[in-house]
């Protein structure tokens, strides 16, 4: 392909996601399913140009002077600012040539000429942290004087990280043999069980994942499972399991052993938890779809509480702690968004606290950094259930993990900045009555 015709693809992918209501790499999934002719250097190329552009769209937007600036406009910004490429190089890409994009007309050389001159220096903090203002105004809630640093690392990229899967090997297995394909690996600093890879690569074609030794999972989700502290023998609930992330890290924390129950309301979202759980050679987990007025969710409770030791409500969220993964979603986050999650997020814990047995912990995730889904939500459920209390995640830390934790509790907040990982939220409650 000509450099002309990536840069039209990349307007072209840019114009879809724009306008639909869909995650960013669904749609650039679809648009290289339909268009097998690009070749893998191609591809990459665009991809690449594609979520550039995305995680500087809000100081783009800003030096072209439009709020809402249109593909075509966003991907000629990036060059003169980004790349810092001449105004002449960029007409010759816009040139009209076959497969390219059209000539710049008056008007949109007036404001890409604009964009070249701009200094970040000047822009508004907003566009400056690449965050909705109203979005902004809650992390100042959460981290203070800490914020722009925060919200800043939330741009960057992510790095890629395992899981050892201990049903089958160990992690120093894992690292031997990512590190025999020349990979470059490390352990994980605060996870005794994750392996970070700095290569760009893929490995759902690896033989070590399709043998179920590793899964792809995040430190911070890690960390997670294991600060569920489900032990052999217990009766565990996954009730948001999703696609079995961490349904798959608590089976290896119970050795199989014991019993767990992985439920979601998504039929599709289980069904693809059971390949995994068949690859990593998990026994004693049991998939169930939840429906309205569940009689069986009924028979698992009681007056004197649930049957289960330990409840994992890993929480529908806005997946703010992820923007390093899915930099769109902070575009199409919206306020009424925020407040139906918070809405769903009070019903899950209260439904997780009828599960909860005496003496049981209720374990409360999201992968949000906003107080309204973390915080406010757990000291708004203590507030109505006075058999709960909080205990320490951090005095908690030593029992089931390495070394002292890396955040105060008793609410744990991890983060890009305080741990390295993707921004997850912890709350350890215990039914005491």
């Amino acid at each position: 392909m000509t450099p002309a015709a990536r840069l039209q693809a990349t307007i072209e992918l840019l114009e879809t996601i724009l306008e639909e209501d869909r995650p960013a790499d669904a749609v650039l999934a679809q648009y290289f399913k339909g268009r097998r002719f690009f070749g893998s250097k191609d591809r990459r190329a665009v991809q690449d140009q594609v979520w550039q552009i995305i995680r500087h769209r809000a100081r783009l937007s800003w030096a072209l002077g439009a709020e809402n600036a249109n593909a075509r406009m966003l991907v000629a910004a990036s060059l003169v600012s980004l790349e810092k490429r001449a105004m002449d190089s960029v007409a010759g890409l816009f040139s009209g040539a076959k497969n390219g994009p059209l000539p710049l007309h008056a008007n949109e050389k007036r404001m890409v000429e604009k964009a070249a001159t701009r200094s970040l220096a000047d822009a508004p903090r907003a566009a400056k942290l690449e965050c909705p203002e109203w979005v902004l105004e809650k992390f100042d809630k959460s981290f203070g004087e800490n914020t722009d640093k925060e919200v800043a690392a939330l741009g960057g990229e992510a790095p890629l990280d395992v899981r050892a899967n201990t049903l089958k090997t160990t992690r120093e297995a894992v690292l031997a043999q990512l590190e025999a394909e020349s990979l470059k690996v490390t352990p994980t600093q605060l996870s005794p069980i994750g392996v970070r890879v700095s290569n760009r690569t893929t490995l759902g074609n690896h033989l070590g994942f399709k043998d179920g030794l590793f899964d792809v999972q995040d430190e911070g989700s890690q960390l997670c499972a294991l600060l569920v502290d489900a032990r052999p023998g217990m009766s565990v609930m996954d009730l948001c399991a999703g696609a079995g992330g961490k349904t798959l890290a608590l089976a290896a924390q119970m050795n199989n052993k014991g019993r767990l129950i992985a439920s979601d309301l998504s039929v599709t979202r289980l069904e693809r938890s059971k390949l995994r759980l068949r690859r990593a050679g998990v026994h004693n987990a049991t998939l169930r779809v939840l429906e309205e007025h569940d009689k069986w969710l009924k028979r698992q409770t009681s007056s004197q509480g649930g049957s289960f030791d330990r409840v994992l409500v890993d929480a529908p969220c806005t997946g703010t702690g992820a923007w390093r993964r899915n930099p769109d979603a902070r575009w199409r986050l919206k306020p009424e968004n925020l407040a139906n999650l918070t809405a769903t997020q009070d019903a899950v814990l209260e439904q997780g606290a009828q599960l909860t047995r005496l003496g049981g912990r209720l374990i409360y995730v999201t992968c949000s950094l906003l107080p309204d889904e973390n915080e406010e939500r757990v000291g708004a459920f203590l507030a109505k259930n006075g058999d709960f209390k909080a205990l320490d995640a951090a005095a908690l830390w030593s029992e089931v993990l390495p070394g002292t934790s890396p955040v105060p509790g008793p609410y744990l907040t991890f983060s890009p900045v305080r741990s390295g990982t993707d921004g997850f939220f912890v709350a350890i409650l215990e039914r005491s009555q």
